[in-house]
């Protein structure tokens, strides 16, 4: 397709007015050789194997095991100080960067990486105790 798109550009370079950019020109004459494709294309061809694939969709132990670390992620971080709470809720649920909390926090940002530091290592302590024994 895109040696078609150079092929127009090439010998329909004379209808190339300028009233756009020439880049706009030339997505246009694409878009155009594409559609253009792609209503040229008969029905879907099936994938024989289809039925001897596997379902992408994750099994009840799958299911299971994710819900329970939801759960133990949850009590986990409940068990948190109000200070590194807030450092991993700034972090991973409002993606923000150290230099961000810390201006919310009014500390430095080396305390934000000190806080940050305690309570992944919180966090994991208490994840691979109480996850161990489920899964």
């Amino acid at each position: 397709m895109l040696d078609d798109t150079l092929m127009v550009v090439w010998l329909r370079g004379d209808s190339f007015i300028g009233s756009s950019r020439l880049s706009t020109w030339i997505f246009a004459i694409a878009y155009r050789k594409a559609m253009k494709a792609l209503r040229r294309q008969d029905v879907p061809i099936e994938y024989p194997q289809d039925d001897e694939r596997s379902s992408l969709a994750p099994g009840p132990d799958e299911v299971f095991a994710h819900r329970r670390q939801h759960v133990l992620l949850i009590d986990a971080m409940r068990s948190l100080s109000p200070e590194h709470l807030a450092v991993v809720d700034l972090t991973y649920l409002h993606e923000l960067g150290y230099r961000e909390i810390a201006g919310i926090l009014g500390c430095p940002v080396d305390t934000v990486k000190t806080r940050m530091f305690h309570a992944r290592r919180h966090l994991r302590r208490r994840m691979a105790g109480s996850f161990a024994d489920w899964v």
